[in-house]
Order: structure tokens, then sequence, then C-alpha cells
């Protein structure tokens, strides 16, 4: 099994390498190959997803992704900023479904910034489309504008739009997962004010015809905002657009105590992924030896899961995860007092150590 593995930016590097340590641990037979994306890809060859990079991509099993961005390429042409690696890879492997698990460790609650009786034992996956919306709409750009409050001044536009087959598609995603679970999906749009969104919502009650046995809700997405904070274990599976489930994925992050402690994966049709952890390059820690790479450890555990087919190896990562975590050893942005404090290399080894 071939794996591409794509460290990025700031801290990219340094969570990707535990990660590689605990897959060397397992004893697997992978062909593991590394490639330049992001900033480093810019800085290789000229271009965030060098061409080398992309066809590496393309013929591995699966991704393993660190992460891209640095404040230093802020003045690049969007074009060649590193954050385009990141959206073409999804473009061009056609990964439309994002998985995002947003679980409260029992031993991080004290870590949420939320009482420990509203999120002790959350467990929500939030299923995002990725191929679609703001992002990739067109038209877009910048230009005078001929109409509206202020003619013949520059405006900026974005085209959000969705097709029903692309709808369904993740709406199937989720309602699959939903039955594996607490058999509830929460579908979140905007349908009062967007077209957009009446379609969402007209193909997601549709579909829910044919899984009787999963709970199909609605909800608006400023409501769902609110719900999260609010009562965010009233949920199970959330299916939403690209542009909402971005900023969603990253609230519900939040609950658990900390995004580094977030996997993710975007899958294609036949479940072939990009595994990453949900945060970002945080440059300003890079190199400090401080982050947190279980987010990036677990990222790889799903990486078993669904695109290899190794449900036991990925269960033997999520249990030494969280022996470590009841160890008490943190990294610096899950330490609350009474726990010790580890650097990203520690927290590695100690996952290594509870691995056997």
């Amino acid at each position: 099994m071939k794996i591409a593995v794509l460290p990025g930016d700031g801290i990219g590097p340094e969570i990707i390498a535990q990660a590689r340590l605990v897959l060397d641990r397992l004893g697997e037979s992978f062909e593991i190959e590394e490639a330049p994306v992001g900033g480093a890809g810019y800085e290789a060859h000229g271009h965030p997803l060098p061409p080398e990079t992309l066809a590496l991509a393309k013929s591995a099993d699966a991704i393993l992704f660190g992460s891209v961005g640095d404040f230093k390429y802020d003045t690049l042409p969007r074009e060649l900023r590193p954050e385009q690696a990141i959206l073409g890879l999804r473009k061009h492997l056609a990964l439309f479904a994002n998985l995002r698990p947003a679980i409260c460790y029992p031993e991080l609650t004290a870590a949420s910034s939320l009482k420990a009786e509203i999120v002790s034992g959350l467990d929500i996956l939030i299923v995002r489309e990725l191929n679609g919306d703001v992002y990739f709409g067109s038209p877009k750009g910048i230009r005078t504008a001929s109409d509206g409050l202020f003619p013949g001044s520059r405006e900026g536009f974005d085209t959000m739009r969705y097709s029903e087959p692309e709808v369904r598609r993740i709406g199937q995603v989720a309602f699959t997962a939903a039955r594996k679970r607490g058999k509830k999906v929460c579908s979140v749009d905007k349908s009062n004010v967007l077209e957009t969104s009446q379609l969402w919502r007209e193909v997601m009650i549709d579909l829910g015809k044919s899984y009787p046995d999963v709970e199909l809700s609605h909800m608006y997405v400023d409501n769902a905002a609110m719900q999260l904070v609010k009562a965010p274990k009233a949920f199970d599976v959330v299916v939403t657009g690209n542009l909402f489930g971005d900023i969603l994925s990253d609230e519900a992050a939040m609950l658990t105590g900390s995004i580094g402690m977030l996997p993710s994966a975007s899958l294609d049709v036949n479940n072939k992924g990009l595994y990453e952890p949900s945060h970002g390059s945080a440059p300003d820690i890079a190199g400090k030896g401080i982050a947190n790479p279980l987010a990036t450890i677990l990222s790889a555990a799903m990486m078993l899961r669904y695109s290899l087919g190794m449900e036991e190896q990925a269960q033997r990562i999520e249990r030494a995860v969280q022996s470590v975590l009841a160890t008490g050893l943190r990294t610096a942005d899950i330490y609350t007092a009474g726990t010790t404090k580890v650097g990203t290399v520690e927290m590695g080894l100690a996952v290594l150590k509870a691995l056997g």
C-alpha cells in the first residue's frame, strides 16, 4: 500500500514526523514517499502543488497531509499561495466528502471552554461537501460594479452553486455514517434566504426517504452555530455545504478543548482519501517543538480505517492516544493545572510506547 506523505509548511513537518513513527511501529509493509507541497512546493518548484507532487498523490492509495501556509507568502499572487495546494488536491483527486469528528475525550473535558456537563461525552461527526459552493463556483473575481448601491466602484463577487447530484452524494455519505452511529442526521443550510439552500433541503428530504431508520432534521446555519455551543450533544451527524462546513467544523473543534486534537478525512467516491489535522500550519510556533501531534496521528488512524481497510490497526492507534491522555501528558494547547506539559517529540514517543 502506497502512502504519499506531504508535510507542507509551518508545524507540518514536525507533526508528520511523529505520525510516520507511529505508522512504522505498526510493522506493516507501507510504501511511503514524501513530496513538497504548499510554501515548500513553491520554494522547491515555483508552485504550491508541483506536478511531481500531484502525480505522487494520484498514484498513492492514500495521502497523509501536514499543513500549508506562512505569513511570508501572503504577498504572492493568489494562484501561487500555499493554500492553493489543498484546494488543487481536492479538485484533481475529486475529494468531495470531508469527515471531521469532534470528540471530547474524558481526560480533556477540563480543557474545553464550555462547562463539563455540556461537553462530557461529546461525539459529533461533521460531513462537509468539498467540491462546490462559493469556493469553486464560477464566475468569480473583482470588477467594476454596473449596478447595486455603488455603481462604478470596485466589487468582489463569488458564485454559490450546487447541483442535485452533488447534494445527493454528500447526503449519502452522511446517512451511511449515521447508520453506524446514533442514526441522526442534521442537515444545515440557509434555505430561508438562499436558492442554493432551498435545492439542498429538497434533495436531503427526498434522500432521507431511502434511509427510514435515520432521523433527519434541518437547521439554519446561524441557529446551528448557536446550538453547537448551547447543546452540542444533541447532534450526531451534521451534513452541510463547503462554506458553512468550514466554519462549523472549526467551531465544533473548540468544543473538544483544542483544534490540535481533531483529525479529518477528505474522500472520493472510492474512499481514497487525503488525511490531515484540522488545525493550520501555525507558523508562529513552528520549530519550537511544542505543536500537538495527536490530530495528525489520529488522522493516520482514519487513513488506515477508511482508505486502507485496516480497522484493527486504526483502533490500536486510537487506544494508544487515549492511554497517553490518561497518564496526564499534555502539549501546551491542552494543558491544564495538574497535568504534565510535554513537547511534540515527547508526546509522539509516549504514543509509540503505548502502542507497545
